[in-house]
């Protein structure tokens, strides 16, 4: 039996294709999980440790150690793993979460990997001293969060100036990671361990944004890597793991392919959003969740079923000002593009748009396929299109991220 702690709807369908029985657990367990096939729910607050070891410690899967608690979120990830601990249950270790966590201690363990070109880094515990650190580090540089999560607080930075204006936007005591810029295209890629065994289940290619910044405009597959490349990268994320003693679960690896070889982002004890999830799963039929789940348990893998041969997510942004009240008709014709598997707001649609989104968070996203590399381009530029156009203005003005000239990949 598979324990949720606040699982998204997607997640339980996928326990349901999985086979697996579920008990959602959360403050107020919603609709959507009763819905995608959840069997029970537990009422109660997972981030008290002590009382969700309580409440899930009366299951009588847990007592006869049939059961296994997830957490596919950032902070239900580390809930889970220090709950199964406390109930003597399978699972990824607290530490092995909590050094994925912790993106200083993660570059100075993945720098022994390539101790011949290390990634340059620096910890700040002042806000006031990133000018002197960034410059320590040069240009350009990033600033991010020591602990955290879908990109909030992370800023590129090209030089002195910029430090100094990024100065007043973290807290006077902080506890910051100053590293060096990796340029070159990106991957996020999917594993799933066993007993020290790490399995890459696949990547997908993140599509840079407009501009000099760290913004993506989407993702896609199949990604076309030469046989060194392709081993190097599974080398390099198996060997993160390792050092992190990440023996059993689902991860989600960032990794640049720079000149001098492919260079660790960040990593989670996690699987990556649902929709890089859904990528794979459209594409090469690679059910990353469903396969977390079932080896978790101890069941047989889900049926492996390809679906396209190419899969695509775009992000849309709409300018401030912009009210979504009559989103619906424009979502509608974006759905309406062939090839295009989902089309939605990630915000209320009577929102009217104050600022810009900030992180990895976007207003409205698109999933696609198509036969063909060029096709799925097509196709979403198409649905953005139609989705970012102004109701007001007949003409149509894209809002959404144009791209950035792929570089490095076929």
């Amino acid at each position: 039996m598979a324990v949720l702690l606040s699982p998204r709807p997607a997640e339980v369908a996928a326990a349901r294709r999985a086979g697996v029985r579920t008990v959602v657990v959360a403050p107020d367990p919603s609709v959507p999980s009763d819905r995608e096939g959840a069997e029970r729910r537990v009422r109660t607050d997972w981030r008290d440790h002590p009382r969700l070891v309580e409440d899930v410690g009366r299951l009588a899967e847990v007592r006869a150690g049939r059961a296994r608690v997830f957490g596919f979120g950032p902070a239900a990830t580390l809930a889970a793993a220090r709950a199964n601990e406390a109930l003597g249950l399978p699972g990824t270790p607290t530490t092995a979460v909590t050094a994925l966590m912790d993106k200083a201690a993660l570059r100075a363990r993945s720098n022994a990997l390539h101790p011949d070109r290390p990634v340059s880094f620096a910890r700040c515990g002042r806000a006031e001293l990133l000018p002197f650190l960034t410059t320590l580090i040069g240009y350009p540089c990033v600033i991010k969060p020591r602990a955290g999560a879908d990109g909030e607080g992370v800023r590129l930075v090209g030089d002195a100036a910029a430090a100094e204006a990024a100065a007043p936007h973290y807290p006077e005591i902080t506890d910051l990671l100053v590293e060096e810029y990796l340029e070159g295209p990106e991957l996020a890629v999917e594993a799933l361990s066993r007993a020290g065994r790490h399995r890459i289940l696949g990547w997908t290619r993140r599509l840079p944004g407009p501009g000099a910044g760290l913004t993506a405009a989407g993702h896609d597959l199949p990604v076309a890597l030469d046989q060194a490349t392709a081993g190097a990268v599974r080398a390099l994320v198996r060997g993160v793991l390792d050092l992190t003693g990440h023996h059993d679960g689902p991860s989600h690896t960032e990794v640049v392919l720079t000149p001098r070889g492919p260079r660790l982002v960040e990593a989670h004890a996690r699987p990556g959003s649902e929709e890089l999830t859904q990528l794979l799963r459209l594409a090469h039929g690679t059910d990353v969740l469903a396969l977390a789940l079932a080896e978790g348990l101890g069941l047989p893998e889900p049926v492996r079923r390809p679906r396209a041969a190419h899969a695509g997510l775009r992000y849309v942004d709409f300018p401030p000002g912009r009210s979504l009240a009559e989103a619906g008709p424009r979502l509608a014709a974006a759905r309406a593009v062939p090839g295009v598997v989902r089309a939605r707001l990630t915000v209320p649609p009577d929102t009217v748009v104050r600022a810009t989104p900030t992180g990895g968070h976007h207003h409205a996203q698109l999933l696609a396929t198509a036969p063909t590399a060029a096709l799925l381009r097509s196709t979403l530029d198409d649905a953005a299109d139609l989705l970012a156009r102004d109701p007001l203005d007949p003409t149509p003005r894209p809002c959404r991220l144009p791209l950035r000239p792929d570089r490095g990949f076929a």
